[in-house]
């Protein structure tokens, strides 16, 4: 039985061009190690963050496959999962596929343009380490369609949304799962219509850190590249980085709040 309940982020894996290149980066970036899980699945490399699973990288299987980090949402039923998915409005992209031992996933696009995963645990339960430097912390579906997006989390896992901002000028949703109204596990964040074309519809992956202004020099160092720079935030300071091969994410320093909501 898996011990993430039904939606809640449980996984997160980057698809790199160059695998080894990945290792460097974000083993310096996070203190990584790292354990290839051979030949038979690709060399899907589980990365370990005090000797716990954090995430995962992988070689990507086609090269016009999106550089990318991608979320995955637990599910006790992944068949059951993609069925929901095409009645809310989705598309499955692959699967329900059977990963071995560990368990079972599919991919799949939301009304919005966003790309994400379920995961069906098997011998693979998800994050073992999360909350802490180096670790997963939280994840954004950033979306310039939240009126189609909304309705279809809700339908797909029953998601609850808290509103934060005024919804006009800064429109926020924190989800929550069915069941569990305490339980914060993600947002929704709506784009502003004058961003650029070239910022898509796609989840975003947070990652704490000690320090965020020391983890984007260490990014520059490595050959990434810094998008927003160092902000603080009622949440924390953050700031949106690309790694050396140009997957996005962020990283945040939780400890360090300032500010209040705004338009809130």
């Amino acid at each position: 039985m898996s011990v993430f309940n039904e939606g809640v982020p449980c996984w997160a894996d980057a698809a790199l061009p160059d695998l080894a290149a990945g290792r460097r980066f974000y083993g310096e970036l996070f203190g990584w190690t790292f354990d290839d899980q051979g030949e038979e699945f690709g060399h899907y490399t589980l990365a370990l963050r005090d000797g716990k699973s954090a995430a995962a990288l992988m070689s990507k299987p086609d090269p016009a496959m999106p550089t990318a980090w991608a979320l995955y949402l637990a599910s006790t039923d992944a068949t059951g999962a993609a069925a929901r998915i095409g009645a809310a409005g989705g598309q499955v992209v692959f699967g329900p596929d059977k990963a071995g031992e560990a368990g079972v996933m599919l991919g799949a696009v939301d009304p919005g343009g966003s790309l994400f995963g379920v995961w069906q645990a098997g011998e693979h339960q998800g994050f073992e380490i999360a909350d802490q430097p180096g670790a997963f912390c939280w994840a954004e579906n950033h979306t310039r369609d939240a009126a189609a997006v909304d309705p279809f989390y809700e339908a797909l896992f029953g998601y609850r949304a808290e509103q934060i901002g005024d919804g006009l000028h800064f429109d926020y949703k924190v989800w929550s799962p069915a069941g569990d109204p305490e339980l914060q596990i993600g947002g929704r964040l709506r784009l502003d219509g004058g961003l650029p074309d070239e910022q898509p519809s796609a989840f975003r992956i947070y990652f704490a850190v000690d320090d965020c202004d020391a983890a984007v020099a260490t990014v520059r160092e490595l050959g990434g590249r810094v998008t927003e720079e160092p902000a603080d935030s009622p949440f924390g300071r953050l700031a949106t980085v690309t790694d050396d091969q140009g997957a996005v994410f962020k990283v945040i320093d939780p400890q360090r709040k300032e500010g209040s909501i705004e338009g809130s």
